[in-house]
């Protein structure tokens, strides 16, 4: 299963507006898709909550995991990008 780590680029960390963006764009992509922090479950990437829970603030490396090669790596741009700027 490809699977890739980033660190989280928004300013905020993983909460409601980056989460938000995240999780409607890989809703979008329909594929299976994961966000994990070392040492903690993988969560949905499709529910922003669920982003939400893992407490990653910025520079938390991030891995993204899922089905496709394509999403995985689109994901993992979202979550390098400072979707708060």
């Amino acid at each position: 299963m490809p699977s890739t780590t980033v660190p989280v680029g928004s300013s905020v960390g993983l909460h409601a507006r980056p989460a938000a963006v995240i999780a409607a764009r890989a809703a979008e992509l329909g594929s299976d898709i994961t966000l994990a922090v070392e040492g903690e479950e993988p969560v949905d990437a499709g529910s922003a909550l669920m982003i939400m829970t893992l407490g990653a603030e910025q520079g938390t490396e991030v891995t993204v995991e899922g089905d496709d090669e394509a999403h995985v790596t689109e994901i993992a741009e979202l979550v390098r990008t400072d979707l708060d700027a």
